[in-house]
């Protein structure tokens, strides 16, 4: 899974993953974060997500980072807010008030560029990976977060029966990738109504992970 399965995705429309109102697991869960008004979320992978929209309704500030420039465009006039640009190389800044996206592989994003946030909202990041990637990516945004607390979603289903991505990502996984650096604790789990993409049972888990 590189790059232009992506990039095609967004330019084909090819965006069933994209979820036409907030989260639910965002909306019941946030809180369990326990951060001021003006907190800086990061949402990795983010897409044009509405979750964004949300967070800024809810008063908080709001960075990402997304592969595809269809997708940030898309994200903008949504927002109807015409964004600043600037070219930073191998990432694009674009940066609104109370919200920075930046463009390009995560993998290219550090924590300088990326800047000082308060918390992780991962929805669609680690599951959107193979399982040859997430080791790399969870190091990565732990590095570039320097270990924020994060708000966690994930799949768990028999990975025979359907070829990601979202990927199942079990509770051993999780623990692996991070359990050396977070307290986990486990606040949600739900079975997916009629399974994944509707071909298999899966159930979905929301995850908080604290470092305090």
């Amino acid at each position: 899974m590189d790059h232009e399965f992506w990039l095609k995705k967004w330019e084909g429309n090819d965006i069933g993953f994209h979820e036409h109102k907030a989260n639910p697991a965002l909306v019941d869960n946030f809180r369990e974060l326990s951060l001021e008004k003006g907190a800086r979320i990061f949402l990795p992978l983010c897409g044009k997500t509405l979750d964004i929209a949300w967070l800024l309704s809810k008063g908080y500030h709001v960075s990402g980072v997304e592969l595809s420039t269809v997708a940030i465009k898309q994200l903008f006039a949504e927002l109807d807010v015409e964004p600043q640009f600037a070219d930073l190389d191998r990432i694009k800044h674009y940066n609104a008030e109370n919200i920075d996206i930046y463009g390009g592989d995560i993998f290219d994003l550090s924590a300088e560029i990326l800047g000082p946030v308060d918390a992780i909202y991962d929805r669609a990041a680690l599951v959107a990976l193979p399982e040859k990637m997430r080791r790399r990516y969870a190091a990565h945004l732990m590095e570039i977060t320097r270990k924020a607390p994060q708000l966690l979603i994930t799949f768990v289903y028999d990975q025979t029966l359907l070829p990601g991505p979202p990927f199942s990502v079990t509770d051993e996984e999780v623990s692996n990738h991070y359990s050396d650096y977070y307290q986990l604790k486990l606040l949600e789990t739900k079975d997916v109504p009629g399974g994944l993409k509707g071909q298999c049972p899966a159930r979905e888990q929301v995850w908080l992970l604290n470092n305090s």
